[in-house]
């Protein structure tokens, strides 16, 4: 399951939401049918609003202030197979988290526990074996291959990572 957004708080009385998107596709909410909280409740979409930088949703028989109260502050899910298909080279966070990483020649450097948004570009966590971490920039310059099916990743090494 991939978080989607969460909500919020209650708006108004007659059972909306508000949510934050807690993704680089807030379109994608206009689309979707349901969605999925934690412990795997279905909630069926009625009726989805942009609000600032917000969104209000209205799920299906949650009529009210009271019914919905409840769920102030879970988190949004959708099903992995319903992911937004992004281009070819391009991998969603929590794809890239996990992967092992190995430079050109084959050796292993450690493992990605964490992606960092930097604005410019995004830099990967990289823990190694003896407990270090090292960063490494998300540059095509720098990572030559990722096969999320191998659950690797092949960087080009820079000297200031020896």
């Amino acid at each position: 399951m991939i978080v989607i957004g969460k909500i919020v708080t209650p708006h108004g009385v007659r059972g909306d939401v508000r949510v934050i998107p807690l993704t680089d596709f807030p379109e994608r909410f206009a689309k979707l049918k349901s969605v999925f909280l934690d412990d795997g409740t279905e909630l069926a979409i009625e009726n989805v609003k942009n609000h600032n930088q917000l969104l209000i949703l209205k799920f299906v028989g949650l009529n009210d202030r009271n019914e919905i109260e409840g769920l102030r502050g879970k988190l949004l899910k959708i099903a992995k197979k319903d992911a937004v298909k992004l281009p070819k080279g391009e991998f969603f966070t929590f794809d890239i988290i996990g992967l092992k990483v190995y430079d050109d020649a084959g050796s292993y450097i450690g493992k990605i526990t964490d992606v960092l948004k930097t604005g410019s570009n995004d830099v990967y966590v990289v823990d190694q074996e003896d407990k270090h971490q090292i960063l490494i920039p998300a540059l095509k310059k720098v990572v030559t291959s990722i096969d999320i099916d191998a659950g690797q990743m092949i960087v080009k090494l820079q000297e200031e990572w020896e």
